[in-house]
């Protein structure tokens, strides 16, 4: 199993300079489609429900200070297998075009990040975790969809 940071790496090796919210919704999106595809996680780091969308804290903490990057020292790229580096590609080429912002937007209208929330308010700071069985149900569902 790959460690988030890794696949921060990976994203940012891809991509180049982006927002950390983008690298933030990048990341949960190679997550959620890697255990539709998989069957499995891809990172074990918690994501959490944050007002703007889905956070993993490990890597907040990491870019905190940090508007956006362009280089990720903490983690390791090689690391990653081909299968996850393949799965990751599909996202990138998915959501690569939209900003944080939109990215942001998408997960506000998905089933996991709405169920981690509850009953918040929009605006109210949450630390809810956007569970992985609620992940996987969605994104197989809309794997299912596609093929449809």
């Amino acid at each position: 199993m790959a460690d988030v940071h890794d696949v921060a790496a990976y994203i940012v090796s891809r991509l180049g300079n982006m927002s950390t919210m983008k690298l933030q919704k990048l990341c949960y999106y190679s997550q959620g489609w890697h255990l539709a595809w998989e069957g499995k996680p891809l990172f074990r780091a918690r994501i959490e429900a944050w007002r703007l969308g889905p956070v993993v804290r490990e890597l907040y903490a990491y870019h905190r200070l940090e508007a956006s990057v362009d280089v990720w020292e903490k983690g390791d790229a090689s690391q990653l297998s081909h299968t996850e580096r393949s799965v990751i590609d599909d996202v990138l080429a998915a959501y690569k075009n939209m900003s944080g912002l939109q990215l942001s937007e998408l997960t506000h209208q998905e089933e996991p990040w709405l169920k981690a929330r509850g009953s918040s308010h929009p605006g109210a700071s949450s630390n809810q975790e956007v569970k992985i069985s609620d992940m996987e149900a969605h994104f197989r569902a809309l794997a299912q969809e596609s093929r449809a």
